[in-house]
């Protein structure tokens, strides 16, 4: 019942803020989609879960197991860590650290994980900010550019 609880709520959350977004504006144009195009594709998925949840069969109601409700829960924490910890520490970091521990906490090896969370972190790097030229933060590793 709490999830369909939750469903509701997060659906009306994501329809404010689809309405906030649906004003975002860009100065010049920069960008053939304009600022708008991420976050409501990102608000249309979050209200597609959300249905979802409000709208399931009722034989699934009680699917999730207290581990797997542990493991939702430790993933949320993660990934608001993350979002505290990108500016301070910068994208390459943050990134390695936050793909390390999600890897750990959904059964990666130790080594897989420390080794793929730093590929992703320095790869998915130089995808944005070099490729796409998308300024990121380099954080404690911001010797390395002077």
């Amino acid at each position: 019942m709490y999830d369909r609880l939750f469903g509701a709520v997060w659906l009306l959350l994501c329809a404010g803020l689809a309405v906030i977004a649906w004003g975002f504006q860009a100065p010049f144009s920069y960008d053939p989609v304009g600022p708008r195009a991420y976050p409501l594709l990102l608000l249309v998925l979050m209200a597609a879960g959300s249905l979802w949840l409000i709208l399931r069969p009722s034989h699934l109601e009680h699917l999730l197991t207290r581990h797997q409700s542990l493991r939702a829960l430790l993933c949320v924490l993660v990934l608001l860590a993350y979002a505290l910890l990108f500016e301070p520490l910068g994208f390459i970091p943050s990134t390695a650290l936050a793909a390390t521990v999600l890897g750990l906490l959904f059964g990666g090896r130790p080594m897989s994980c420390v080794i793929s969370g730093v590929l992703m972190g320095v790869l998915l790097y130089v995808l944005f900010d070099l490729t796409l030229d998308v300024p990121l933060p380099l954080g404690v590793l911001s010797f390395l550019v002077e």
